[in-house]
C-alpha cells in the first residue's frame, strides 16, 4: 500500500520537510512504500488559478488519489497551516481524501501553536472525507536538530510522539491490507536517518 508524503512548506529544506521525510523513512523500514510531493515545486500560476489542465497539477492531484495514506506536513504561520498548502488542498475534489489514512504534522517556533493543527487543519481533512485522521504531531524548533553528518535528531518527548504516530499509521495500513502488523522485534531500527538527498523537485519512491 502506498503513502504520499505531502509537504506544505514554502522553503526547502525546512524543519517540517525534514520531519516529514524522517517519518517516511521510518515507514519504509516497516515495509511501506512512499512517494513525495512538495507543493512548492508545483507551477505557481497553475496552482493559484486551479488550472487542472496543467500536467504537473494533474499529476499531483492524481498522486493524492492513488495513495492509501497521506502524511501531511506544514509549518505554522499566524496560527494556521500555510497558504501554499491550502491552495493545493483546494484543488482536491470534495471527497479527495475518502478512504485514506492521514497523519498530520506541523512545526513552529514555540509551544503557542501546539493546537493549530487540530483547530485549523484537522477540520479540513475531515471535510475532504479522510477515513481516519491520526493524532496530530507538533514539534517546535527546540525539539528538532539537523546535523549534516547524522541527519535529523529529535528530543525524547517528540521522538516518542513521532514513533507512536508511525506505529498507528503503519498498523492502520496493514489492517487495510488485511495483513497482520509485524511484531516490534521484526522491524529493523536504523542507525541514523536521512542520509540521501531528499529535496529533489519530483516524486520519488522509497
Amino acid at each position: 500500500m502506498s503513502i504520499l508524503l505531502l509537504g506544505g512548506s514554502p522553503q526547502l529544506p525546512s524543519s517540517s520537510s525534514r520531519l516529514l521525510l524522517h517519518i517516511g523513512e521510518q515507514l519504509a523500514l516497516q515495509g511501506h512504500s512512499y512517494a513525495k510531493l512538495h507543493v512548492r515545486d508545483l507551477p505557481a500560476r497553475a496552482l493559484l488559478l486551479a488550472d487542472y489542465d496543467d500536467a504537473a497539477i494533474a499529476r499531483a492531484v492524481r498522486a493524492v488519489a492513488d495513495a492509501d495514506a497521506i502524511v501531511i506536513a506544514t509549518p505554522i504561520y499566524k496560527a494556521s497551516y500555510t497558504g501554499l498548502l491550502k491552495a493545493f488542498l483546494d484543488l482536491l475534489p470534495q471527497d479527495g481524501l475518502a478512504g485514506k489514512l492521514v497523519l498530520p504534522l506541523a512545526t513552529g517556533g514555540g509551544h503557542a501553536h501546539t493546537l493549530a493543527l487540530d483547530y485549523a487543519l484537522r477540520p479540513v481533512l475531515h471535510a475532504l472525507g479522510a477515513k481516519q485522521v491520526f493524532t496530530s504531531i507538533y514539534a517546535n524548533a527546540q525539539q528538532l536538530a539537523w546535523h549534516e553528518e547524522g541527519g535529523l535528531s529529535l528530543d525524547a518527548p517528540i521522538a516518542d510522539r513521532v514513533q507512536a504516530g508511525i506505529e498507528e499509521l503503519s498498523t492502520g495500513l496493514f489492517v487495510l491490507q488485511g495483513q497482520r502488523p509485524p511484531a516490534p522485534a521484526e522491524i529493523p531500527h536504523p542507525v541514523r536517518s536521512l542520509q540521501d538527498q531528499p529535496y529533489a523537485p519530483h516524486y520519488q519512491a522509497a
